[in-house]
């Protein structure tokens, strides 16, 4: 049950775009051969096959980008996120969302309340690593937060744990733009940390302090040695480590002093039944997105160009988006 999405298709760039743009490769998905990305989508239904019975012409709708297969026991576990034979927009060898038109499965396409736009719809997919991250964490009232990271990731992360309710949030980074941002935003404090390995102790202490009580739950939204070392040494005995950043493959870090402590280390990969609780938290306004969206362009080469080079230079650009 397929459906055509094109009318004011409105696509935002992720830091995985860009990497694929200027490397030819996201962690191990490697570009062999010419292809569209873009996974960050909304838009508005053009066509509806025959036995769609849920969506019409003319309804507005977020994607969720992801195709699994449905039938292997991840699937059938609800963990589809996981699914081996994932075909992902935008993810090596599938073409992405970055054109006028794209065809989807009907079950993934999501109906926008009148009180939320195109452009917050778009912005349900990487809000959907904050909320599966949270729920995995199992964040809530009672459960202080730590946030490694300011960027797009670790905003949305900073936004999703507090619409779960925590009540205190720490958010670091080596940026202090990106810090005044988090804080404008409503990170209840922030600290800025270094580059160096050598510095975990001291940064670990900076961060401690500023929370002023235990760290239930970091989430590490970079995924480096440095960052993953922080989060397990700042957080309490018994609380949690989320990874959700994926910058290396591969990291040293000193896993039996945090296990001896009991940090659990939890994994995050994508998201998996998010996008309905990420529509009631934008129509509700218990989530506001619209601070996140900084930049915006058209679609002509030029534009094209210069919004992945804004992208890629950080600083003020949080979200770069395409109106096509």
């Amino acid at each position: 049950m397929l459906i055509t999405v094109g009318g004011r298709l409105t696509i935002f760039l992720c830091g995985s775009d860009v990497h694929h743009f200027k490397t030819m490769r996201c962690a191990n998905f490697i570009v062999k051969k010419p292809m569209v990305i873009g996974h960050e989508c909304a838009g508005i239904i053009e066509e509806v096959g025959s036995e769609v019975k849920s969506l019409e012409v003319g309804d507005r709708v977020a994607l969720e980008p992801g195709i699994s297969c449905g039938h292997c026991s991840l699937c059938k576990a609800g963990s589809y996120n996981l699914c081996p034979e994932m075909r992902f927009f935008g993810s090596p060898p599938t073409n992405g969302s970055l054109a006028h038109k794209v065809v989807h499965p009907a079950k993934l396409c999501y109906k926008l309340p009148d009180n939320v736009s195109l452009e917050e719809g778009a912005m349900c997919e990487p809000l959907s690593v904050g909320v599966h991250a949270c729920r995995r964490a199992n964040v809530g009232p009672e459960t202080n937060v730590m946030i490694m990271g300011s960027g797009p990731i670790g905003l949305v992360t900073l936004l999703a744990a507090r619409a779960f309710g925590a009540p205190r949030i720490i958010i670091t980074d080596v940026d202090v733009q990106r810090l005044s941002i988090a804080r404008n935003l409503g990170a209840d404090e922030t600290a800025k940390v270094s580059t160096d390995i050598e510095d975990v102790d001291t940064d670990v202490g900076k961060i401690q302090n500023a929370m002023g009580s235990g760290i239930d739950v970091s989430f590490d939204c970079v995924g480096f040695d440095k960052t993953m070392s922080t989060a397990l040494n700042a957080t309490r005995p018994g609380g949690k480590v989320c990874l959700i950043g994926l910058a290396k493959t591969e990291m040293t870090v000193a896993l039996t002093p945090a296990a001896a402590r009991e940090v659990d280390v939890i994994g995050i990969f994508r998201y998996r039944s998010t996008w309905p609780l990420c529509i009631e938290f934008l129509r509700s306004g218990k989530i506001d997105v619209k601070p996140l969206i900084t930049h915006r362009f058209g679609f002509t080469q030029k534009e094209i160009e210069d919004a992945f080079e804004i992208s890629a230079q950080g600083g003020n650009a949080i979200k770069v988006m395409f109106n096509l």
